[in-house]
C-alpha cells in the first residue's frame, strides 16, 4: 500500500466507528444474496441476533485504526484464524468476501466512495486477506502434520450420550474409520455439523472440549436451549439433544482456538458462569492428570445445583487434591448453600477475598457470558490481579476487546 492509500483509508476511521454496523449488515446481506450457498458455512444463529456483523466491523474498524502497523492485531487475527480452520475456510473465500465488501462500501457511502478511496480499500483488504490467508494455510499445515490429524470435516460417531445436569449433556464422538484423533490443547474447541431443516441448511458449532486429551475421543458438553423460540444456535444445540442418538453421525473438525492453557508453575484459578465451565475443565483435568502441584481454584456460578454439570467431579478432585479448592456461587437458595464453599447469588470475587488470594503472579482462565467476563476480569484488576495474566473465552465472534 502507498502512503496515500493508507491515509485515505485511516480517514474513514471516524465513518467506521458510526456507521460500521450498518456496512457489515450491508455486506453480509450482499454476500448471502450472490452466494447463498455460503449459509452453510457461516452461523446464521450469529447473523440474526448481530454478532457476527458486529464483529467484523469491530475488525474493519481495528485495520483501519492499525494499518500503519498491522502486526499489533496479530493476536486479534489468530483468534479469528482458528476459527476460520474450524469452518473450513479456505484463500478462495477471500477473494468472495472482498468483492462484496468493497461492492458494499461503494453502496454504503454513496457518491462518498470516490475510485481513489475505494482503490485504497481494495489495497487494504487484499493486504488484510493476505496476512489472513497466509497464516490459516499455516494453521492447516499444522493440523495435517500431527498424528491424527486432518482438515475439513472428517465423521464422527456418538458412541456415548451422558446427561450432566437438567440442562447441559454430554456427546463422546469417535471417528467412524477407527483411526486416530488429532491430540489439542486443553481449552480448544471442535465444530460439529448438522444439517437443521428449519432452515435447510448445514449448520457448523463450535463447542468446546470438555475432556483433557485422551488420543481416543472427543467430548462436547452442550446446553439444552429452553426458549419458547429458540435462536438457531439453540436450535443446533436442541437438535442434538432431541434427534442426535447414540450410533448417529456428525461431521466433524480438527480441534482449533487460542484459548488454551499456559506452562507454568504458579498458581491459577478458573472463573467460570454456566456451561462455560466446558474448557475450563479440559484444563483442570489436564492439569490432574499430568501430576501438577499447582495451586488451583475453582469459581464457578450456575443457577442452581439441578443445572450445575460436573458437579459430583469438581468436588471429588476437590477432596481428592490438596492445592485443589473450589467456589460455587447459586443465584438461587436452596440446601446446597450450607456446604462451605457455596455461596448465594452471582459470582462474587469480593466475597472472599480471604480465601482467594489475587496475586500478581496467579493466571486467571474465563468463560462464560461476556457480561459474566467483563465484570469479573474488572474485578480481578481492581483486587490486584495482573491484566496480562488474565486470559478469557467469549463463546461465538469475538466481540470483546477488554484493556
Amino acid at each position: 500500500m502507498t502512503t496515500e492509500q493508507k491515509e485515505m483509508v485511516k480517514a474513514t476511521v471516524p465513518y467506521l466507528r458510526e456507521h460500521g454496523v450498518a456496512l457489515t449488515t450491508h455486506f453480509y446481506k450482499r454476500l448471502f444474496e450472490f452466494n447463498p450457498d455460503l449459509k452453510n458455512v457461516f452461523n446464521m444463529g450469529n447473523q440474526q441476533n448481530s454478532k457476527q456483523q458486529t464483529a467484523l466491523a469491530m475488525a474493519v474498524l481495528a485495520y483501519a485504526e492499525n494499518i500503519d502497523h498491522p502486526e499489533v492485531l496479530l493476536a486479534v487475527l489468530d483468534g479469528i484464524g482458528q476459527k476460520h480452520i474450524s469452518l473450513n475456510i479456505r484463500a478462495e473465500h477471500y477473494l468472495i468476501v472482498g468483492e462484496h465488501l468493497l461492492a458494499s462500501i461503494g453502496e454504503v457511502l454513496g457518491e462518498g466512495a470516490t475510485e481513489d478511496l475505494l482503490k485504497s480499500w481494495e489495497a487494504a483488504y487484499f493486504q488484510l486477506a493476505d496476512i489472513m490467508s497466509g497464516h490459516e494455510l499455516e494453521l492447516y499445515r499444522q493440523q495435517v502434520q500431527k498424528k491424527g490429524g486432518w482438515t475439513g470435516w472428517r465423521p464422527f460417531i456418538v458412541k456415548d450420550k451422558v446427561r450432566e445436569s437438567s440442562e447441559i449433556t454430554s456427546f463422546y464422538l469417535y471417528p467412524t474409520d477407527g483411526g486416530k484423533i488429532a491430540d489439542f490443547a486443553p481449552g480448544q474447541y471442535i465444530s460439529v455439523r448438522l444439517f437443521l431443516p428449519e432452515l435447510n441448511l448445514l449448520q457448523p458449532r463450535q463447542y468446546s472440549i470438555s475432556t483433557a486429551p485422551n488420543g481416543i475421543y472427543y467430548r462436547i458438553s452442550v446446553k439444552k436451549e429452553t426458549s419458547t423460540h429458540p435462536t438457531p444456535d439453540g436450535m443446533i444445540s436442541n437438535r442434538l439433544h432431541d434427534f442426535v442418538s447414540e450410533g448417529q453421525l456428525v461431521d466433524v473438525s480438527a480441534p482449533a482456538g487460542s484459548f488454551t492453557l499456559k506452562d507454568g508453575v504458579h498458581p491459577i484459578v478458573f472463573i467460570s458462569g454456566g456451561v462455560g465451565q466446558t474448557p475450563l475443565i479440559s484444563m483442570m483435568e489436564s492439569l490432574i492428570n499430568s501430576g501438577s502441584e499447582r495451586k488451583q481454584t475453582w469459581i464457578h456460578g450456575c443457577r442452581d445445583q439441578n443445572v450445575h454439570a460436573f458437579r459430583e467431579m469438581i468436588e471429588l478432585w476437590a477432596t481428592e487434591h490438596d492445592h485443589l479448592e473450589r467456589h460455587v456461587f447459586y443465584s438461587t437458595t436452596g440446601h446446597e448453600l450450607n456446604k462451605e464453599g457455596h455461596y448465594e447469588g452471582w459470582v462474587d470475587l469480593n466475597r472472599f477475598r480471604t480465601e482467594v488470594q489475587i496475586t500478581a503472579d496467579t493466571e486467571y482462565y474465563l468463560c462464560g457470558p461476556a457480561g459474566f467476563i467483563e465484570k469479573n476480569l474488572r474485578d480481578l484488576v481492581k483486587l490486584g490481579a495482573d491484566r496480562s495474566r488474565i486470559y478469557f473465552e467469549e463463546f461465538g465472534p469475538q466481540t470483546l476487546h477488554l484493556n
